[in-house]
């Protein structure tokens, strides 16, 4: 972990955890460095593709700081070196998840022209359903651009996961509009079906995304 007790390059120098957390992560892309990696370890031209408009220097830039800040590690593996979060940089894992939530209705005026990776639902369809529970457990998934995303809620709420071993049966084929429209509330389970593609039952869904449930 980042010795914090001594100021960034650029920092607020204020004795404050938001100042010194954003004197760490407040660069412009590290969080988005960061979203990129809550999944699991990448590549850095697996960074460079999903973080589209980032020139290859300063993702070069802010990989180091975030790895000198305790945040980024590198780590040899089978796919050569990768870029992960340590333990202490997945802790950005709730704030980020609340941010996120807290921007629902940014997204309400759909995708327009902004580019959008499917890897990035992990983060977006838990935060958007923080208060939902299941007494039996519901698993559907979401086809976006040829990704499996698989949303699980069960008593302790809301996870996702890519391309599990065991897939679903309930799957709903759609663009990212439809699914964020679908999960915080905007469409109907009918509405979802009837702007995508769905195989299996549509109870899982309205198992899921029940009116009472919604944002």
């Amino acid at each position: 972990m980042a010795n914090l007790k001594e100021p960034a390059a650029r920092s607020y120098g204020q004795y404050c955890g938001l100042a010194r957390a954003w004197d760490l992560v407040g660069d412009r892309w590290n969080l988005l460095i960061v979203r990129e990696l809550l999944p699991g370890p990448l590549r850095f031209n697996e960074l460079t593709t999903s973080l589209a408009g980032i020139a290859t220097n300063l993702l070069t830039e802010r990989l180091r700081a975030l790895e000198a800040g305790g945040v980024v590690e590198r780590r040899l593996g089978d796919r050569g070196i990768l870029y992960a979060l340590t333990p202490w940089g997945a802790e950005l894992h709730t704030p980020m998840e609340a941010l996120g939530r807290w921007a629902a209705p940014l997204l309400m005026s759909g995708r327009g022209a902004d580019s959008f990776q499917p890897r990035w639902l992990v983060l977006a369809l838990p935060a958007l359903l923080h208060d939902v529970t299941c007494t039996a457990t519901t698993e559907v998934g979401f086809n976006v651009e040829g990704l499996l995303i698989v949303l699980r809620i069960d008593e302790s709420g809301p996870t996702a996961a890519i391309d599990p071993d065991q897939p679903p049966t309930t799957v709903l084929t759609a663009g990212p509009d439809v699914v964020v429209g679908l999960v915080a509330g905007g469409l109907t389970v009918e509405q979802a079906v009837a702007a995508g593609e769905l195989t299996g039952d549509i109870e899982a869904l309205h198992a899921a995304f029940t009116d009472e449930r919604r944002l």
